[in-house]
């Protein structure tokens, strides 16, 4: 195949998750043109099928996915959070005294988030791919990555070819961009494991989220629609192992003590998984016209269940340098180019990456000095009405120097 008839973009995006179709979508309506490259046929991505999964999307993330038209067909399906409850205990014996609350009014935006489920989120993006005509989909292995002075070429296992001003690895913590392009990871384990489930329930939870800090790790209860809830539940490695090996009567009763008995009656709904935890942040955001977005670039604790409203801030972030850039006239493939990304997001993902290792630490044991400070603490910002407010456009993702996709603007 000559240079000529290789099939060639704009952006090259590999991973067709999440993060790589919001950026797909943002660039192409635009005026760029994306490609997009998934292992998994395009059917394979993406099920009907309830299995619990689900992401608590900040309000900023919500402002995106209306911004870039996939909001629409997932708003009929997503869950308001109108409360987050953030206490501390053990097993069986009840939270703490203090808790700290985040009341949805208490700041003029509203509400805080959303809990969306996987399959939802995963087909609205998929049918808003399949109907934009500046967006290819290719199915195929990344295998090569050949970058020159004007352009990235991408080869396949098969033995085509694709081109590109730029290729963005939205392609997991296991980055194969990012491996190519030569740029390293430094992180840690933390010898704990999620395990990560549904659950039917007999009281409604009424939009409240709840974060109950326990000796191994923390138990997130995360409101879905029609009684249900998606449960965050971190043990130790060895622990989650031999949880996750029980019948679903025996996981229930190890849950129960845990969960307690605020919502009545449970039962598994869907099913069971498991995720490891660590830390991992690529050494650079971005390489000879590479750039790197969500895991690819960093991998965090889901203390703060800020995973995927990171990856979204990235896709704003790096949608607005790209078509910034291109309205200029200038290369967008060029370092400089991609380094004003890099700078944008750097210093909020390297400070979020240091909050939840840290918050994992202090809240991720039984030590009892440790355990009086952090109820104390809790019970003292709960108190200050100012610092209270200031953590909810936090979690609501509303602060600081935001795209214009996460502040609901089009380009």
């Amino acid at each position: 195949m000559t240079q000529d008839q290789i099939p060639t973009s704009d952006v090259l995006i590999v991973g067709g998750g999440l993060n790589g179709p919001a950026l797909a979508l943002a660039c192409a309506d635009a005026g760029l043109t994306v490609t997009v490259i998934d292992t998994l046929p395009r059917d394979a991505r993406a099920s009907d099928a309830f299995d619990g999964r689900g992401y608590a999307l900040s309000l900023a993330s919500h402002r995106l996915l209306r911004a870039v038209g996939v909001w629409g067909a997932v708003a009929d399906h997503a869950q308001p959070i109108l409360d987050v409850k953030v206490t501390d205990g053990k097993p069986g014996q009840g939270p703490a005294p203090f808790m700290l609350e985040f009341r949805d009014g208490e700041i003029d935006e509203s509400p805080m988030g959303y809990m969306v489920e996987d399959r939802y989120l995963r087909q609205a993006f998929l049918n808003a791919l399949d109907a934009h005509d500046r967006i290819t989909q290719v199915e195929g292995l990344v295998t090569e990555q050949d970058v020159d002075i004007a352009q990235v070429r991408l080869t396949l296992s098969d033995g085509r070819q694709l081109a590109g001003k730029v290729v963005i690895g939205c392609d997991g913590r296991k980055s194969g961009v990012a491996q190519r392009a030569g740029i390293g990871r430094t992180g840690w384990g933390y010898g704990q494991t999620a395990l990560v489930c549904a659950i039917s329930h007999e009281k409604p939870h009424n939009g409240c989220a709840h974060q109950y800090f326990l000796p191994p790790g923390p138990l997130a209860i995360l409101p879905l629609p029609n009684n249900q809830s998606s449960i965050v539940w971190t043990e130790t490695e060895k622990m989650a192992e031999q949880i996750q090996s029980l019948s679903d009567e025996d996981y229930l009763a190890v849950l129960r003590p845990r969960f307690g008995d605020f919502l009545g009656e449970i039962s598994l709904a869907g099913k069971r998984f498991t995720y490891p935890l660590n830390i991992t942040l690529a050494n650079a955001f971005y390489g000879p016209r590479v750039a790197l977005v969500g895991d690819a670039a960093h991998g965090m604790h889901p203390i703060a269940g800020q995973g995927l409203n990171a990856g979204l801030k990235d896709v704003g972030a790096l949608a607005e340098v790209l078509i910034e850039a291109h309205r200029r006239g200038e290369d967008i493939g060029r370092e400089d180019v991609l380094d004003r990304y890099a700078q944008w997001r750097r210093f909020d993902i390297s400070t979020m990456a240091l909050m939840t290792d840290s918050f994992n630490k202090l809240f991720s044991n039984d030590n009892p000095i440790l355990r009086m400070a952090r109820d104390i603490g809790m019970g003292a910002v709960n108190a200050m009405t100012g610092v209270r407010r200031a953590a909810i456009r936090e979690a609501a993702g509303v602060n600081g120097d935001l795209p214009k996709l996460l502040k609901g603007q089009p380009f």
